[in-house]
């Protein structure tokens, strides 16, 4: 699946997080910081990198003071101001990874989730893989509509 952010992608994920886009190039950069909790985040969106001699893939990366987390090939995302968060995501060979960015400069990273959870009864699944297929979750209903 292509995918490719553009300027008005970039302005939505702005404006969900609550600071401005910096771009840099062709990278687009935003900083969050919440002074309550003593977080801070640098967000990093890279629309188009080419590895070897695969197609040019996006990256978004997140770099915090205790973590370098980085999502290759993104495939999509949603950016949701009721929750104060965007979820980028990556989609391939039945599973789903999702690193979500908080406005509150938090972050969470979901890897390898099996896309027959997005649509588990969530009541039925352990602890330990609910939140993961809850989050991502949100995803499912995107990708039927790309077909």
């Amino acid at each position: 699946m292509s995918f490719t952010f553009s300027t008005p992608d970039f302005n939505n994920i702005g404006q969900t997080l609550g600071v401005m886009p910096k771009e840099e190039g062709q990278m687009v950069r935003y900083e969050l910081s919440d002074p309550a909790s003593g977080r801070k985040l640098a967000l990093e969106i890279q629309p188009e990198v080419r590895i070897l001699n695969a197609e040019n893939l996006s990256l978004v990366t997140v770099f915090a003071s205790n973590a370098f987390l980085q999502l290759q090939g993104c495939t999509g995302f949603i950016a949701s101001e009721e929750l104060g968060e965007v979820i980028f995501f990556a989609r391939r060979n039945g599973a789903t990874n999702g690193l979500v960015v908080e406005k509150g400069a938090g972050c969470s990273l979901y890897a390898n989730v099996e896309d027959a959870l997005l649509n588990a009864d969530f009541t039925q699944l352990p602890p330990e893989v609910m939140m993961s297929s809850v989050a991502l979750s949100m995803t499912e209903d995107l990708f039927n509509d790309l077909g």
